[in-house]
């Protein structure tokens, strides 16, 4: 995953933080019951992650960068147990959390493949009814800019429904916002 200097600032900034507490995670999560077993994939530089920790009983972070994720156990240290991975390959359990989430990362995994196997993951690792949920920003010029120099591979909100049901979701929700953030709900069948 590789992030420019400008979107690596935008995401560690307070002001990213303030963000997600009051609009982005609220919008995302609106009607999603998290259970009390929850995994993040990608964290990134936590602004997630510090909101979510107070929410849910047992919280994992799963990180691909080994930096990242330094800073995430140094920030964030007795509230989450961390994990150093890949989204499409988890070294975690079959059926061991209640949900999965992903924030604003989605577009940076390279590939449509590589996607879809975080997709076939999250599915693997979810109990029976547990529910994969999250957000992610939808092309466009501004989204598009901000990713200059970056991994950029953001997912079309039309494709995502047919995508997470291939991987196996049922319950499959996709909606978009303002035409530049989507939000997605899903379940493993029971």
């Amino acid at each position: 995953m590789a992030m420019n200097w400008l979107h690596r600032k935008c995401c560690s900034s307070a002001k990213w933080a303030r963000s997600v507490e009051r609009d982005l995670l609220p919008w995302s999560l609106s009607g999603v019951e998290l259970g009390d077993r929850v995994l993040e994939i990608g964290p990134g530089y936590g602004a997630n992650l510090r909101v979510l920790a107070d929410r849910v009983a047992s919280l994992t972070a799963l990180e691909i960068d080994g930096e990242l994720l330094a800073g995430l156990r140094r920030r964030y240290g007795g509230r989450a147990e961390f994990v150093h991975g890949d989204g499409a390959r988890m070294p975690l359990p079959d059926n061991d959390f209640d949900s999965v989430v992903c924030f604003t990362m989605l577009h940076h995994v390279p590939t449509a493949r590589q996607q879809d196997a975080l997709f076939a993951e999250a599915l693997r690792v979810l109990r029976p009814g547990g529910t994969f949920a999250g957000s992610d920003g939808v092309h466009g010029l501004l989204f598009r800019l901000i990713h200059l120099g970056d991994t950029y591979n953001p997912v079309a909100p039309a494709t995502l429904p047919d995508r997470l049901s291939a991987a196996g979701f049922t319950d499959v929700s996709v909606s978009t916002s303002d035409g530049s953030r989507q939000r997605w709900s899903a379940r493993k069948p029971a």
